[in-house]
C-alpha cells in the first residue's frame, strides 16, 4: 500500500523553481535556433573557417607586418628624394622653365624636399618622434603638389589621398596619450583619437582604387577587378571584414603593380619609365597602408568593432 501512497512534498503555489536566478530570464519567444541549411549559415560558417585558417597560418608572419607596412609606406618618398638627387639638373631646368622659380628658390625647394624627405621616412622606420615625421612627410606631399603644378591632375590627386591614407594609419599607430594643445576646446582621449585617424585613414586609402577605375582602357577583366576591388574598397571604408577586405585589396594591388607599373621593363632613356616608377612605388605605400590595417584592425567606427559590441 505505501508504494501507492505520494511521499513527496506538495509543490506549493509559490515554489521558485530557480530561486538564484541562474536561468535565462528573457523570454524565448521568437527566438529560433540557426538553420544549418540557410544560404546565409553556410556562408558565415565557410567565411569563419577561412577567417581561422588565415589567422592560424599567418601567425609567423604577424610580427613583422608594422616594420612592413610602414617600409613600404614610405619607399616612395626614398625614392623621390633618389630620383631628385640623381636628376638634379633636370629638376632644376622644369622647374626653372616651366614653373618659373627663380634661381636660388629651386635648388632651395629641391634640397628641403630631399632632406625632409630622406629624414622623416628614416625616422618612420626607426618610430622615433613619428608625429613630427609624418606631418614633414604630408607637407612634403602638398608641397610638391603646388611646386609641380600637379594639384589639379584628378589621378595624381586620388593617388596622393592614399598616400596621405598610409600616414595618417602610421600617426594612428603610433599614437601617444597628450593633452590637447588648444585652449578652450574638449581634450579628447587617446582611444577617440585614435578610431577617428583610423576611420580618416581606411577612407583615404581607397582613392587609390578609384584612380585605377577611371584611367586606362575598359576591358572584360578590368571589369571584374574594378567591380570586385570597388566592393572591397566599400567594405574597407565602412569597416566590415575590413582585414579580409584590406588583405585582397593588397594582392590585387601587388598584381597589379606588378604587371601595369613594370618600369624595369622600359628603356632607360624612354619618358614613360620615370611615371611608371612613380606609379609603382607609390602603389607600394599604398599596399603599406593597407599592411598596418590588416595588423591593428578598423577601430572603433567600423561595423566590425560595432559587432562586437552587440
Amino acid at each position: 500500500m505505501t508504494s501507492r501512497i505520494n511521499i513527496a512534498r506538495p509543490v506549493s503555489s509559490s515554489y521558485n523553481a530557480d530561486p538564484h536566478g541562474f536561468s535565462n530570464s528573457r523570454p524565448s519567444s521568437g527566438y529560433r535556433a540557426a538553420n544549418p541549411d540557410d544560404p546565409l549559415e553556410k556562408i558565415r560558417s565557410i567565411s569563419k573557417q577561412v577567417e581561422d585558417s588565415l589567422e592560424i597560418y599567418s601567425q609567423p608572419l604577424k610580427p613583422h607586418l608594422p616594420a612592413i607596412g610602414r617600409f613600404l609606406i614610405v619607399v616612395t618618398f626614398y625614392e623621390d628624394a633618389l630620383r631628385i638627387l640623381t636628376q638634379w639638373s633636370d629638376q632644376l631646368w622644369y622647374l626653372q622653365t616651366h614653373r618659373h622659380f627663380y634661381w636660388g628658390i629651386s635648388h632651395l625647394f629641391l634640397l628641403l624636399n630631399v632632406i625632409t624627405m630622406l629624414s622623416a621616412s628614416t625616422a618612420v622606420i626607426m618610430k622615433r618622434y613619428t608625429e613630427y615625421a609624418v606631418v614633414g612627410l604630408l607637407s612634403v606631399v602638398i608641397i610638391q603638389g603646388f611646386g609641380y603644378g600637379l594639384i589639379f591632375d584628378l589621378n595624381f590627386f586620388l593617388r596622393n589621398l592614399s598616400v596621405i591614407g598610409g600616414l595618417v594609419m602610421v600617426f594612428s599607430e603610433t599614437m601617444i596619450t597628450k593633452k590637447s594643445v588648444f585652449a578652450g576646446l574638449p581634450s579628447m582621449s587617446e582611444t577617440d583619437r585614435k578610431k577617428y585617424f583610423l576611420l580618416a585613414g581606411r577612407v583615404l586609402l581607397i582613392f587609390l582604387f578609384l584612380g585605377f577605375i577611371i584611367q586606362g582602357k575598359w576591358s572584360i577583366g578590368r571589369v571584374f577587378v574594378s567591380l570586385f576591388g570597388l566592393a572591397a574598397c566599400t567594405m574597407v571604408a565602412i569597416g566590415f571584414k575590413a582585414k579580409w577586405s584590406a588583405i585582397f585589396l593588397v594582392i590585387v594591388l601587388s598584381i597589379f603593380n606588378v604587371f601595369v607599373n613594370n618600369w624595369w621593363s622600359v628603356h632607360s632613356a624612354h619618358p614613360q619609365r620615370d611615371f611608371l616608377k612613380y606609379d609603382f612605388f607609390q602603389t607600394l605605400s599604398i599596399v603599406g597602408g593597407l599592411i598596418l590595417l590588416v595588423n591593428i584592425g578598423p577601430g572603433g567606427l567600423s561595423v566590425d568593432e560595432k559587432k562586437k559590441t552587440y
